[in-house]
């Protein structure tokens, strides 16, 4: 059976792996998580989810800016990887931020809550 043929699999001695995917990929989330809880004592409640949003854009971004300027395929690969996955992330939970929420946030009203 050619699927359980494990002999083509041919393991590179003394390469190690230099870009650390796995302490990276943790640290930015961490960092995000982070910025997240000090965001929670700044903005009101209405507003937490639109922020967290916009801060796992700019993450992604700058990630992606990171990933740019990086001239080695592998971790850029990484890099790009990283940004899609903050970015991902950032649309599924701007699908549960209500409109009222947005309307809010941008718009003045002198009405009072």
């Amino acid at each position: 059976m050619a699927i359980a043929d494990r002999s083509r699999i041919v393991r590179t001695k003394g390469r190690e792996n230099t870009a650390r995917s796995k302490e990276l990929i943790a640290g930015i989330l961490l960092a995000a998580l982070i910025a997240t809880l000090g965001i929670r004592n700044l903005v009101p409640t209405d507003a937490l989810a639109p922020a967290i949003v916009t801060l796992l854009f700019a993450v992604g971004a700058i990630t992606a800016g990171l990933a740019l300027s990086s001239r080695r395929g592998r971790f850029r690969t990484l890099w790009f990887d990283l940004a899609g996955g903050l970015t991902f992330i950032g649309v599924a939970l701007s699908v549960m931020i209500e409109p009222d929420q947005m309307i809010r946030l941008f718009a003045l009203s002198d009405q009072p809550e």
